[in-house]
């Protein structure tokens, strides 16, 4: 029998956890080693169905186990596909899988979590760099005295997050997008997350706010399209960053006129989202981003050749060059209370600000020269390919399994039909003995 290799991950939600499990329990099933079971789990408030919705992805599901019911059995490996404070050690040999950190350290719970597991596996450099380096000084409650040092002390390997190479590629599309009456248009993708504006980790406000004032009053300019939600597809999350945009759009000073901003709300397709990156109308791809554990939406964009302009720190640096890629500079800074999120984005980590002045003069060069940027993604674009697709993934992921996973005693089911008769000898009579 396979050894039984249970996955507790958010796999059928429309999320970037979502996408990462089911790559990696793809990758797991297409071994061929392991009994792959696979224990559903919700990610936040973004929408659940991914592989009802998408045929490709319904091979998932006899893997599937019911949601809140008991384990078959210990299993001989257990990965749980989340952040580190909800990391628990259920099998013989256990996995966590996180994308880790936007910031420059993690709370002590994350610490923790990690040493409960026998490996850790995370999205990028950043991440494994922070996780690595942090440390906690442990105090005795009662004297106040130092105890100890907490911190990591299990292995941790970092997992490329693997891109899909035959669906991301420039090509014909038949995303519709004839209300966008410009030629030129930056996209924007990813959730519009808690904060105020400068402050939410994605930095979309603020990305709007500074577009807006460098293209304010001019004759010709780029529409920016937004590709976002709060985390929702319902109507009010719809409204509510509508109402969000109207408020940046009215705040700009002495604007006659301002650039055209496009709201595309919902959930949709890995393919009808290959095709609005591949959109004639669409050029680039813009993030002020404050930090990234990976940045998939980067990465994928980078393969249809069109240039990415992004901040120049934490994970999405791995794959994205300074070279061939648009890397704005900035510097890090405390995180704003109105970003905090509870044993997460912590206020007393940093992460980083864009410069603004540099973000702007960007978002010009590129529209007004876009020849000399399309030339530099196309290299890119190579460089995505070559070194973070999912066969590169895959390949990662099997060197870990073969260096850490001990080798597990083997149960044989027992064949009875080939068990030879034993002839037993013939006993004695016994006689009855009378009193």
């Amino acid at each position: 029998m396979k050894p039984l290799f249970i996955v507790s991950c958010p796999i059928d939600t429309y999320s970037g956890y979502g996408a990462r499990s089911r790559d990696f329990v793809k990758a797991l099933i297409e071994t061929d080693k392991y009994d792959v079971k696979i224990l559903p789990q919700r990610w936040g408030e973004t929408p659940w169905g991914f592989i009802r919705d998408h045929k490709k992805w319904q091979f998932l599901t006899p893997h599937l186990l019911p949601m809140g019911n008991k384990l078959p059995r210990q299993p001989e490996l257990w990965c749980q596909i989340t952040i580190p404070n909800e990391f628990q050690n259920v099998g013989k040999f256990n996995i966590g899988l996180t994308a880790g950190i936007e910031t420059t350290g993690v709370h002590h719970t994350w610490i923790q979590g990690c040493n409960k597991m026998d490996l850790v596996l995370t999205s990028s450099t950043h991440s494994a760099n922070v996780l690595k380096a942090i440390e906690f000084q442990q105090v005795d409650k009662a004297t106040n005295a130092p105890t100890g040092t907490l911190k990591i002390k299990k292995p941790v390997e970092v997992l490329i997050e693997g891109a899909d190479i035959s669906l991301y590629q420039p090509k014909v599309s038949n995303f519709n997008l004839d209300l966008v009456k410009e030629d030129f248009a930056y996209l924007f993708m990813g959730h519009w997350m808690q904060g105020n504006i400068g402050h939410d980790r994605k930095n979309v406000g603020y990305m709007i706010q500074i577009f807006l004032e460098t293209f304010k009053n001019k004759k010709q300019t780029p529409a920016l399209i937004l590709k976002t939600s709060g985390g929702g597809a319902s109507a009010i999350d719809r409204q509510t960053i509508l109402e969000k945009i109207d408020i940046i759009r009215n705040s700009i000073p002495n604007a006659k006129t301002l650039p055209n901003i496009y709201l595309i709300h919902g959930d949709y397709t890995d393919e009808e989202i290959s095709h609005l990156y591949t959109h004639k109308k669409v050029k680039a791809l813009i993030s002020l981003t404050k930090g990234e554990g990976f940045g998939r939406p980067m990465l994928e964009f980078s393969l249809t050749k069109k240039p990415v302009i992004t901040t120049n720190w934490s994970g999405h640096t791995d794959f994205l060059s300074s070279e061939y890629s648009v890397l704005l500079p900035g510097e890090l800074h405390k995180v704003d209370k109105s970003a905090m999120s509870t044993n997460i984005i912590m206020e007393e980590f940093q992460w980083f600000g864009v410069d603004a002045e540099a973000a702007s003069v960007a978002m010009k060069d590129v529209y007004v020269n876009y020849k000399n940027y399309k030339e530099k993604a196309v290299k890119q674009a190579n460089k995505s390919k070559t070194e973070f697709s999912y066969a590169k993934m895959v390949e990662q992921l099997n060197s870990y399994l073969s260096k850490y996973v001990p080798n597990f005693p083997k149960q044989v089911e027992l064949d009875l039909s080939k068990v030879k008769k034993i002839d037993t000898p013939k006993l004695p009579k016994l006689k009855k003995v009378t009193q």
